[in-house]
């Protein structure tokens, strides 16, 4: 398995970050886990709330606990609460159930870590973390197109959420 450097870690925050900038977001923090959950690296930028950071790693926890982004893990919380109840008791880490987390996999799909992003609506954590993503030259589910790919690695994405109408162009 291929593991995520700091440095292309740190690459995908100030990405993150950039992309936040372009879209006047609010203040973001970014956590980065590698494949195994545990933080490779996380920024929190001037103006965040205090725990910011826990929701942050919670989003990108749950990302990887079950390989989708944390906003379809809401909605399978949603779908199946008690399936999720269980799930959150065994696991090792928090997970924290609203959009903004995301798988970082390399060009052939391998799910080398994940991103959590915090500190905006939804929507906007989701697209700013993957702009991060594409900054540090990694892909999210949403850059695989082919069938058989989406199958084979087992991709429960379909389209990148749409801003909100209210957000800032």
């Amino acid at each position: 398995m291929r593991a995520i450097s700091l440095d292309e870690a740190m690459k995908l925050i100030n990405g993150t970050f950039a992309a936040a900038a372009e879209r006047k977001l609010r203040p973001l923090t970014a956590v980065v886990l590698d494949a195994g959950g545990r933080v490779k690296a996380a920024l929190k930028q001037d103006g965040c709330s205090m725990l910011r950071f826990e929701i942050a790693q919670g989003k990108a926890y749950a990302a990887l606990s079950l390989g989708r982004s944390s906003r379809l893990v809401l909605q399978k919380s949603r779908e199946k609460p008690i399936f999720m109840d269980n799930l959150q008791q065994l696991a090792d880490g928090p997970m924290f159930l609203e959009g903004g987390g995301q798988l970082i996999r390399d060009a052939y799909g391998e799910v080398v870590g994940a991103v959590g992003v915090t500190g905006d609506v939804n929507e906007m954590d989701d697209l700013a973390a993957v702009a991060g993503i594409h900054a540090a030259g990694f892909n999210s589910d949403y850059d695989f197109a082919d069938p058989g790919d989406i199958h084979a690695m087992n991709i429960k994405e379909g389209d990148l959420p749409k801003a909100p109408k209210t957000a800032k162009p």
